[in-house]
């Protein structure tokens, strides 16, 4: 019985030789062009044996290589063992098929590894989902390459008269089987990802949120436990980071905010994964403010930098603030001359970048100056000032009391004029507080409350029309 080379076990532990096709328009690195792709194949498992690069204007359509680097490829898979070819490069199901018939081993692309590697990395729920659409979806229009049991189906029956018949390809069937798997997935996806845009609109109502996100192996993790009381997986490997994890993060004195882990960028991400993975960036589309976390010691950090704002403009997060964080920067002054030369400074970082911060995860070098930039985003403008607020709203309350520094607290019976105060015969307390326009605003969806004096709605007095401002979003510059 004839095995299909694709039948065997994943990636991992297999001797692999890499391949890489450089065109005009490929974003590989200069100095190392498998680079990143080696990086892949370790973290997915296997053992690189081999590397082979050819520079073109244009991939060859049946084989992507030309003819005389496919037979340099099969010389190279004898000679060397190999059980697996990874392209560095997204190929199209006839070519898999043709260069599987000339290397006689699995040969996969570079957006099959990513998804390799996903399916191993992957731990709860909501992630397995993903990633088993992404491969169903991958895997559908491949079919027809992928598969060799073609031959007609008729039952099981005898052959005889009423069983003779045209039959189903098996190729149809499969495709069918992979269809109701898809449309299952995609019902029981939905209704993990409702409950989760749930959970972060809620989170984002009550606190303000701050994400991180960044270039995969950047060093997003080891910032998050750093800045919290940790509790992200953090490795020096590609996507050691598939789900989200949401910690408290105090940013000085009363103020607190909810820091967001997520998953790392790559280049060439597969598009079904940008698809399947929106709502694990749930909390950075949604975030208050976003950490972009770069490792400026990294050769190819420019191009990496291009990635994530590309990432983060496909999946929407491209309202809020951003601050470019220049991670690692402690390795910059150990770096030898000629790794350097490709390479820019901090100095030079920031000014190509402006307002671009050094950090380091490892030492905590400039962590006082983002919390400082945090909290002037938290505020918005501090300002002492004087919350009125009905007795019974305790949620209201708690989460000013929670969030703000309070200097006094009263307990009045309120006539506040066409602002209802509550069901409690007009009883308030008063809090007199530090408080930013940022936080007043985040308090809004509790309830209702006073400040200054004056209704914190801008809708009941006309503010947003043009007529005048809320009294606490007045600009410096207008009291």
């Amino acid at each position: 019985m004839k095995i299909d080379p694709r039948d065997a076990a994943a990636v991992s532990a297999e001797p692999a030789v890499l391949v890489g096709v450089r065109t005009r328009s490929s974003r590989m690195d200069f100095e190392d062009p498998l680079g990143e792709l080696r990086d892949l194949a370790e973290t997915a498992g296997a053992r690189v044996v081999g590397e082979l690069l050819q520079n073109r204007e244009a991939p060859n359509g049946r084989t992507y290589l030309g003819k005389g680097k496919v037979e340099e490829l099969v010389a190279m898979v004898g000679e060397l063992g190999a059980r697996v070819v990874i392209f560095d490069n997204e190929l199209s199901p006839s070519q898999i098929q043709a260069l599987e018939e000339e290397a006689k081993v699995k040969v996969i692309d570079r957006s099959e590894l990513i998804l390799d590697i996903f399916a191993n990395r992957a731990t709860t729920r909501e992630a397995q989902l993903q990633v088993e659409i992404a491969q169903l979806e991958y895997t559908a229009p491949r079919l027809r390459a992928m598969w060799s049991h073609l031959g007609q189906v008729t039952g099981g029956a005898p052959v005889g008269v009423g069983t003779r018949g045209p039959g189903e390809q098996q190729l149809e069937i499969d495709r069918r089987l992979v269809s109701r798997r898809l449309v299952a997935l995609k019902r029981e996806l939905e209704d993990v990802q409702i409950r989760k845009s749930r959970e972060v609109a809620e989170r984002r109502a009550e606190h303000f949120t701050v994400g991180i996100v960044g270039y995969t192996n950047a060093g997003k993790s080891t910032l998050f436990n750093a800045l919290t009381r940790g509790g992200a997986y953090a490795a020096d490997k590609l996507f050691a980071t598939l789900m989200t994890r949401v910690e408290r993060w105090n940013v000085g004195g009363a103020n607190a905010v909810l820091l967001s882990d997520t998953v790392g960028f790559i280049r060439d991400l597969p598009h079904h994964l940008v698809a399947s993975f929106r709502a694990t960036l749930e909390d950075a589309i949604h975030a208050h403010a976003l950490l972009i976390v770069l490792d400026a010691s990294d050769r190819e950090a420019p191009a990496q930098l291009q990635t994530v704002r590309e990432v983060l403009d496909d999946v929407g997060a491209n309202t809020q603030p951003r601050l470019l964080l220049l991670n690692k920067s402690d390795r910059l002054a150990t770096l030898h001359h000629d790794e350097r030369a490709s390479l820019r400074t901090a100095s030079e970082w920031q000014e190509r970048e402006p307002g671009a911060l050094a950090i380091s995860a490892l030492t905590g070098e400039g962590f006082d100056e983002l919390r400082a930039r945090i909290l002037a985003l938290v505020a918005g403008g501090m300002h002492r000032r004087t919350l009125r607020i009905p007795i019974e709203n305790a949620r209201l309350i708690d989460a000013v009391e929670k969030r703000c520094t309070v200097f006094d607290r009263r307990y009045v019976e309120s006539d506040v004029g066409d602002v209802r105060v509550g069901e409690s015969g007009g009883h308030a307390v008063e809090l007199e507080v530090e408080i930013g326009d940022r936080q007043i605003e985040s308090l809004l969806p509790m309830g209702e409350f006073l400040v200054d004096g004056e209704d914190a709605r801008p809708k009941r007095v006309g503010w947003g029309g043009g007529k005048r401002k809320p009294p606490h979003l007045v600009d410096d510059g207008d009291r």
